[in-house]
């Protein structure tokens, strides 16, 4: 076991955990921040993303040593003050059917917004290809990140 101070939705905490455990179980686990969900576990679903300094990813498939003193940003911090564009849209465009996707699909979301503020179809497709949506309400997340990015940076 080691301990690891962790900058998780803009507070610090500290955690003892083995080197190589997935951050997706240090934040459910050992934070109790359970919006980031387990899916495959490979990363190839993308239920359990995260924003790593920025950056989408896959939080199944970081080791907490990997994601140490960096900026973690789960579904729960997203939102902090006040529902995010993102999560606007989201509700706008009636987006959720089940939802057991959705905390992943909209941090991919937000993510590329961040990014990239006005995406296309094709930038749109690109960034998501890696959230599986089994309800496949696809068209339904692409208008609603149209929409975020319009209000976001109108």
């Amino acid at each position: 076991m080691a301990q690891y101070v962790l900058n998780v939705n803009g507070g610090v905490q500290t955690v003892d955990a083995q080197p190589d455990m997935p951050l997706l179980w240090v934040l459910r686990d050992l934070l109790n921040l359970t919006g980031t969900k387990y899916g495959c576990g490979m990363g190839l679903c993308g239920a359990c993303t995260v924003h790593i300094d920025g950056s989408a990813m896959r939080s199944c498939q970081t080791a907490i040593s990997d994601a140490a003193d960096k900026q973690i940003l789960t579904i729960e911090g997203l939102g902090k003050n006040g529902l995010h564009p993102v999560q606007q849209a989201w509700i706008a465009e009636q987006v959720p059917q089940c939802g057991y996707c959705q905390p992943g699909q909209i941090m991919s979301a937000a993510a590329l917004i961040a990014q990239k503020p006005h995406p296309t179809d094709s930038e749109i497709d690109d960034a998501m290809s890696g959230n599986l949506c089994r309800c496949a309400t696809y068209f339904r997340i692409r208008n609603a990140i149209h929409r975020a990015a319009q209000e976001s940076h109108a």
